[in-house]
């Protein structure tokens, strides 16, 4: 019996409802599609990452998501910095970090790549301006993680016979 103030059901099927009943049996073949889309996409894209740029390690916003690392959107500037005059210029608001100990410790092999900022989105690494850093050890981490790339990346000359720095 229904209850409240609800419609009474008296349903008026159609004769031939089976052939409005939405079936998923192409689920299977769409996945092996989709699969095959991507081996095709990386394989044009080859030597270059299938998932785009590289990216920086993060951390969530909030106090539930904070604990987990993702990728961002860019890495910033200080990780991608290149110059060590840079470094000396800003030495007192060094990244904007106030961390414990002299400001020797943050030399430069350990928080700088050396890749110009400009360069970097042509060679796959993306670039955020806006993102600051607010730990020693997120940038470091990041650094790292753009050495890594750049001892695997293979970049040709445009022109053999005059072949640029980072070529």
């Amino acid at each position: 019996m229904v209850k409240h103030n609800n419609v009474i059901p008296n349903q008026h099927f159609k004769k031939k409802w089976q052939f409005r009943v939405r079936t998923w049996f192409n689920q299977p073949a769409r996945k092996l599609r989709r699969r095959q889309a991507r081996a095709e996409k990386a394989a044009k894209a080859f030597p270059r990452p299938a998932a785009g740029p590289l990216r920086p390690v993060v951390h969530g916003q909030t106090i539930k998501y904070n604990a987990k690392v993702r990728l961002g959107r860019g890495f910033t500037l200080a990780e991608l910095k290149q110059q060590q005059q840079q470094q000396q210029q800003h030495r007192g608001s060094f990244y904007c970090l106030h961390l414990a100990g002299s400001p020797d410790a943050l030399t430069a092999k350990s928080t700088e790549a050396g890749i110009p900022a400009k360069l970097a989105p042509t060679i796959g690494i993306s670039v955020d301006n806006r993102r600051r850093n607010s730990s020693l050890e997120g940038l470091q981490a990041n650094v790292a993680r753009l050495k890594a790339y750049r001892s695997n990346l293979v970049i040709f000359p445009r022109n053999a016979n005059k072949p640029k720095k980072f070529e």
